[in-house]
């Protein structure tokens, strides 16, 4: 008998056996770059081999019996690409027994023969769950996920622990407001540096220095608090510098990584992160909070996003084509899918006139400053609402505000499931962008107007959930729409929109605190300012968005 070795499928390197004998399989870090096995056939008892060893003759049949091999080994695969390899599957020689069996996976050894095997549930499973077998587009969007999980799990453990932290320190309701618009002061900072820098560096490294960034300022955190409060502003702002950069950078590796087919859910499942982030970290921290103190948010919190900067060093390449492992199909498909051919590595500059001049990319800068607003106001105060307003204690006050961030990371997907599918079905992409948009904005809108006029807690949590889940369907319309219009600029795009987006952090967040010490805690006044940009928004997208390439 001989043994073939060729590539398995999506990273797999399984031995094909020929005869009685079976060699042993190999596998690749199912995080680490994908190592590309090319193609090579070892051979026993003098048959052809890469390596090198004398040929035998071949006749008719053996030629046969080679073209059928070929054609199995095509269709070894359980991914949407036959193989993880750059060379076409080698021909083979037929060996001198006619009872060769060629083996897809998992083969069953009994008595030293061996019997063929068809692919199961259970491997095709193995294909969805283990991180070896996905293409390397899906191992790029999985990392950006977990990233802004990470990002809004360290920006709203403060609001959580500002409550034990303002009762410790014996700060004002305008104090607290500071504290936490502090983090916007930096980050308004480093939105177009972020695009500018993924765009000429590349969206892996801003991305990681990023990570590592807000993660170290959120482990000094309560050293900083226990220093002064200007020590704290400071490590807040910092730690808002390092958050800056993250949408900038990851919408360069996706507008790189993946086909516009497949970008409304790709960008709203890494957007509903921030989503998961809020729900991990309003469920932890309380837990912390009464075991080990309010300092424990801040260490735990802070020393995550550390170990995920240890597999995105390791694990991700900047862009398919530096990708080691990444198929040829797959390169193909996202080449095509992207409209972008082949990449230059050569930094080739940004139309900055071009860009800030274009009323389609205004119409996005407006339409992200009237999203925001609501989103950051709420994502700050929220614990604090139905604290002071509905009466729920600390912890009841955190669990209640998982279930707002629990439906937008929900609807999120929802709507990037549904666009997708729309655009996929021939519907122009513009009309699904303002769609998206107008639910994103219309949604939250009347759902805030129930909240302001509601004396019932079980409606306004009811009221307040629905507004943020709709409101998250604008993952699949402003947010999605910086790569429709100007893909190679996406990261610089979204950089310059982000900045507007940030100043509700710094405006909105602070206001909201003065207007609550000013009027004896109206929240009806900061719901209805959130309800007015909402509806500004919707005008303006509807009226100059598009979802045609412009740049």
């Amino acid at each position: 008998g001989f043994v073939a070795v060729v590539g398995g499928p999506r990273g797999l390197s399984p031995v094909y056996t020929l005869g009685s004998r079976i060699s042993s399989r190999s596998y690749r870090n199912p995080f680490g770059p994908c190592r590309r096995h090319s193609n090579r056939l070892g051979v026993r008892s003098g048959v052809t081999s890469e390596m090198g060893t004398d040929e035998p003759q071949h006749n008719s049949g053996d030629r046969n019996a080679s073209t059928e091999f070929d054609t199995l080994l095509e269709n070894r695969s359980l991914s949407p690409y036959p193989s993880s390899d750059k060379q076409p599957s080698p021909r083979v020689s037929e060996p001198e027994n006619d009872d060769a069996h060629v083996v897809l996976d998992n083969p069953n050894i009994e008595n030293g023969s061996i019997q063929d095997q068809q692919p199961s549930i259970q491997s095709t499973l193995s294909a969805m769950l283990i991180p070896a077998l996905w293409p390397e587009r899906v191992k790029v969007v999985s990392m950006c996920f977990l990233s802004f999980i990470i990002c809004n799990m360290d920006r709203i453990n403060v609001s959580v622990a500002i409550i034990p932290m303002s009762e410790y320190y014996g700060w004002s309701q305008s104090t607290v407001g500071i504290v936490q618009s502090s983090f916007f002061w930096g980050y308004v900072t480093t939105q177009i540096l972020g695009g500018y820098y993924a765009q000429k560096l590349g969206g892996k490294l801003v991305l990681g220095a990023g990570v590592v960034a807000w993660s170290l300022m959120t482990l000094l955190t309560p050293i900083a608090a226990s220093s002064a409060l200007p020590v704290l502003l400071v490590a807040r702002v910092l730690l808002g510098v390092g958050e800056g950069v993250a949408m900038p950078s990851m919408n360069q590796m996706i507008s790189t990584w993946v086909p516009r087919q497949e970008r409304s859910r790709s960008l709203s499942l890494i957007y509903s992160g921030m989503y998961m982030g809020s729900v991990l970290g309003l469920l932890l921290c309380p837990h912390l909070i009464s075991s080990f103190g309010w300092p424990s948010v801040f260490y735990s919190f802070g020393t995550v996003g550390f170990l995920w900067f240890a597999l995105w060093q390791f694990g991700i390449a900047s862009s398919p084509e530096s990708c080691p492992g990444i198929s040829p199909q797959e390169l193909a498909y996202i080449e095509q899918g992207t409209n972008l051919g082949k990449r230059t590595t050569n930094y080739q500059g940004i139309p900055w006139k071009t860009l800030l001049s274009s009323r389609e990319a205004w119409a996005i800068n407006v339409s992200h400053f009237c999203c925001t607003w609501g989103y950051f106001v709420l994502l700050s105060w929220l614990p604090t609402y139905f604290h002071s307003r509905l009466g729920f204690e600390l912890s009841a006050s955190s669990f209640l505000s998982i279930l707002p961030w629990l439906a937008m990371f929900i609807f999120a997907n929802i709507g990037g499931f549904l666009a997708d599918l729309m655009i996929t079905r021939g519907m122009p992409v513009t009309v699904v962008r303002k769609l998206m948009q107008t639910i994103g904005f219309m949604g939250p809108a009347v759902m805030l107007a129930g909240v302001a006029y509601t004396s019932s807690a079980t409606l306004a949590v009811c009221f307040m959930t629905a507004a943020l889940g709709l409101g998250s369907f604008s993952q699949s319309g402003v947010y999605s729409n910086h790569q429709d219009i100007g893909p190679q600029y996406a990261g610089v795009l979204l950089g310059i929109s982000n900045t507007f987006a940030a100043l509700p952090g710094i405006i909105g967040v602070a206001l909201t605190g003065f207007i609550l010490d000013a009027t004896g805690g109206s929240w009806n006044t900061v719901f209805g300012i959130a309800i007015f940009f909402y509806l500004l928004g919707t005008v303006v997208f509807n009226v100059f968005a598009t979802g045609e390439r412009v740049f």
